[in-house]
């Protein structure tokens, strides 16, 4: 087993994983559509204001599994928060405990010691967690919104119920250039843990523009929705959203700020974000999207709006 660092942004190593993760993804979620390049593109690039590690197991010359970290360059001492995977044919052959023994020694070099690692929950994650010694610390669900039938009757209705005094701000491409300051300000208030990508700290429209343009580079469209408030004209609370060729979309980020909480902007502008991407893209037919299970806030509005959660993913943690 050969382990080797590989870009994530570069072409062929989307091309080298694209085989392995599509067949395992066939077998983790069966109800998909098919994974595309531009999903793993996503998954697999530098975000802003991070660093990246792609660690391959290569077997025989073909790929058999991939550790990708982020690291937050806010934070050095922080820990690398990913996911690791061996694919289907390449089980039970030491790929995984390759992997994570070199995602520590490459953290080890950059100062860093702990090892976040995602992993689908089950019985085999939990047997690979122990025999590595690994911590259980946070379970995430991923949530699923088929947009047709019911589902999108309730949405429209939701979206149909404005809350007085304030209104809504859409766009689709990058924000509107009046509104990017408040919406970085916005945005330098999300407290939410998102794995591998680094928090919010004091951003800048420039911030907000590097994010659309990583986004763009790995063929999605974002999409946005913000409330202001009547009397003041700032961004108190806003949604967001990624297309890409494929019949499924991830939904980004939902926050409204605390001092605005419980009037139901969140309802109001999620619904409305999600109606107005339906209609503007015929093609797309499911929106999924992944919560802490400890964000009792976010996980409840997601349920109100009609998605379901589907499967659950564990966190680890591993030390040196």
């Amino acid at each position: 087993m050969e382990i080797r660092s590989l870009d994530g942004d570069e072409p062929a190593t989307i091309a080298a994983l694209l085989p392995g993760f599509r067949e395992t993804m066939s077998l983790e979620l069966p109800a998909d559509p098919p994974v595309t390049g531009a999903l793993l593109a996503r998954l697999f690039q530098r975000r802003h204001g991070t660093d990246r590690i792609v660690l391959v197991a290569f077997d025989g010359g073909a790929p058999a599994g991939v550790l990708k970290l982020g690291l937050d360059l806010g934070d050095p001492a922080g820990p690398g928060h990913g996911s690791l995977w061996v694919f289907p044919g390449f089980r039970r052959r030491g790929a995984g405990r390759a992997l994570a023994a070199a995602g520590l020694a490459a953290l080890r070099e950059r100062g860093r010691d702990l090892l976040l690692v995602d992993a689908p929950q089950g019985a085999a994650g939990e047997r690979f967690a122990e025999v590595l010694g690994a911590q259980h610390t946070a379970l995430t669900v991923r949530n699923r919104l088929l947009l047709a039938g019911p589902a999108r009757g309730a949405l429209e209705a939701a979206a149909g119920r404005p809350v007085p005094g304030y209104r809504l701000v859409r766009w689709s491409g990058p924000c509107p250039e009046g509104l990017v300051d408040s919406y970085a300000r916005a945005w330098s208030r999300l407290d939410e843990r998102v794995n591998g990508r680094a928090r919010p700290r004091n951003p800048s429209a420039g911030d907000v523009r590097a994010r659309e343009d990583e986004a763009v580079r790995a063929g999605h469209r974002p999409y946005g929705v913000a409330a202001l408030s009547e009397d003041g004209g700032e961004v108190v609370a806003y949604s967001t959203l990624f297309v890409r060729d494929s019949p499924m979309a991830d939904a980004g980020e939902t926050l409204v700020l605390p001092e605005h909480r419980r009037r139901g902007l969140g309802t109001w502008l999620k619904a409305d974000l999600l109606v107005g991407a339906a209609r503007e893209n015929e093609r797309l037919a499911l929106v999924q999207v992944f919560n802490d299970t400890a964000n009792a806030a976010v996980v409840a509005l997601n349920r109100k709006l009609g998605f379901t959660a589907d499967s659950h993913w564990s966190t680890y943690a591993l030390t040196s």
